[in-house]
């Protein structure tokens, strides 16, 4: 148990590198008159030279006329030719944008392929600072990742690249690899085919996508799987691209993985891609969550809980199928909301496998980590780079561990999946953090702005002055909170649940009282 503690606080406070690309921001005019409906990414990937050689179709509406068009891409890519509606177009291409313009206004559908080629950016220390992997396996065969959330979808495909806007309509991915290595990406197979020295794995899928789960992997995989049924009874495969040399484990792992799989159903709902597949691929990176395909690289380290295998890699990655795919932030300022509720589901598999008392344990240890150097949610227009910190993990989770306690476990276990299948939040509707704070002030009848602001966009601590004002009265005020709420505590004749503000309640114990024992808030307690 303390091996998972450890490891898991390694994971959620891990602090990123430097990024100098990064997606998001404030969307460029040119952008944000464009909605996204469909990504083709056609591709033949060069292991020998690192280089991609291809062209990619962008289907989308514009919302008013326009002459100008403006796609990211980085300039480590030459564009050699550019068409809209399958006439060639005049661009340039510079500083990592594609500028196109038109002889004149075009509105509504419209498809622009941009063929283009080149070496693109790899990866320093993935999946944190991401870019592509070209690695080997341990007999030698081109093992090739990519990883690419903070940086955007621009490293390898010209987009939109910004987390507002999503492929409505899906993506397909038609990529060539050296014969005798398999390409592992999102949605379903399509078909493969192969020629004397290549193959060519197109990959389709017709949910709405983020752009950094739109990637592949390549490796000497096996494809191992086995049949799931969903919690609605809506049947799935569960795949496992391995290394050939790791095929023996691959039956072990997904049992682990299944166990993982029931657990996020139980708090979150059914499966969000039950059209398609869970899976999962061997890359040489610790992982990453790719929606349907999930980036695993944790080299089959287990722990045990509740008496039985657990990877912690793979049950963080999967619990991104709901927070990060299925509801996804609007703005990178809104990261927290897949992040921080996704590490939650990660210590409610220790409250599902060990108990309650396991579960407080584990966020009194998180509580410990969380840095408070900026606030979880810095506003809006909010790019990649400035967005990801260690506290969008470990101080997200915490807070949705307040919430639970403040508004019940009858109330918070029902909305936090009525939250993740409702379709004003899910697939198609992205969200940002006020939409979480007014489903749950609805759902409970209470104002909870206060406490989102408080603990998301503030760096406080909730300060609480217990002054003694005779032998046995103590006054237990909020000194810096603006409302009530609840908090337990303790005193010689056991714990309570009261509600204080800042007037603050008389306390009658023969002991100084205990506050909030178990660290259901981020707070000080003052002693007078």
């Amino acid at each position: 148990m303390r091996g998972l503690i450890y490891t898991l606080l390694l994971f959620i406070t891990l602090p990123a590198v430097a990024q100098t690309i990064f997606s998001g921001g404030l969307l460029k005019p040119e952008q944000a008159n464009m909605d996204v409906r469909h990504y083709t990414v056609a591709l033949t990937v060069n292991p020998r030279e690192q280089s991609i050689d291809g062209y990619t179709v962008i289907d989308v509406v514009l919302e008013q006329p326009t002459t100008a068009l403006l796609f990211d891409l980085l300039n480590t890519f030459k564009v050699n030719k550019v068409w809209v509606n399958n006439k060639e177009q005049v661009f340039t291409h510079e500083k990592d944008l594609v500028h196109i313009t038109l002889p004149a206004a075009i509105a509504g559908k419209a498809a622009i392929k941009i063929q283009y080629a080149g070496k693109p950016r790899v990866a320093v220390r993935p999946p944190w600072d991401g870019g592509f992997q070209w690695a080997k396996d341990s007999t030698g065969n081109d093992w090739i990742a990519i990883s690419c959330q903070n940086e955007g979808a621009k490293i390898y495909f010209p987009c939109k690249d910004h987390p507002s806007d999503e492929p409505n309509e899906g993506a397909d991915l038609l990529i060539t690899v050296p014969k005798g290595l398999v390409v592992a990406g999102p949605g379903v197979l399509q078909k493969t085919t192969h020629k004397k020295t290549s193959s060519t794995y197109h990959w389709k899928t017709s949910y709405t996508i983020n752009n950094y789960s739109i990637l592949f992997n390549v490796g000497k995989y096996k494809v191992v799987s086995r049949p799931y049924t969903t919690v609605s009874g809506n049947k799935v495969p569960v795949e496992f691209y391995v290394l050939e040399e790791h095929a023996d484990k691959a039956a072990h792992h997904l049992e682990v993985f299944e166990r993982s799989i029931k657990m996020q159903e139980k708090y979150f709902g059914e499966y969000p891609w039950i059209k398609e597949k869970i899976a999962i691929a061997e890359t040489p990176h610790l992982g990453m969550e790719h929606q349907s395909m999930n980036a695993y690289g944790n080299k089959f380290k287990y722990m045990k809980v509740g008496g039985q295998d657990f990877d912690w890699l793979v049950h963080h990655e999967f619990g991104h199928e709901w927070w990060g795919n299925k509801v996804t932030g609007k703005d990178w300022g809104d990261m927290w909301v897949q992040e921080g509720i996704c590490s939650f589901g990660d210590v409610l598999f220790i409250r599902e496998a060990e108990g309650e008392e396991a579960y407080i344990k584990r966020m009194q240890q998180m509580s410990l980590y969380i840095q408070n150097q900026k606030p979880v949610v810095l506003g809006t227009n909010i790019n990649s780079d400035d967005a990801y910190h260690g506290d969008i993990y470990s101080k997200g989770a915490f807070f949705m561990h307040t919430l639970r306690y403040i508004t019940g476990d009858d109330l918070f276990f029902p909305a936090i999946k009525k939250f993740a299948t409702d379709a004003r939040y899910t697939y198609d509707n992205l969200v940002t953090t006020d939409d979480v704070e007014q489903f749950f002030s609805r759902e409970s009848g209470t104002n909870l702005k206060p406490l989102f602001d408080f603990y998301l966009r503030t760096t406080q601590k909730l300060d609480i002055r217990v002054k003694q004002t005779k032998d046995t009265s103590y006054l237990v005020q909020l000194v810096n909170y603006d409302g009530a709420l609840p908090l337990d505590i303790g005193t010689n004749n056991g714990t309570k649940r009261m509600t204080v503000d800042k007037k603050g309640i008389t306390v009658n114990s023969q002991t100084p009282p205990v506050i909030d024992a178990k660290t259901f808030y981020l707070k000080r307690v003052i002693f007078e």
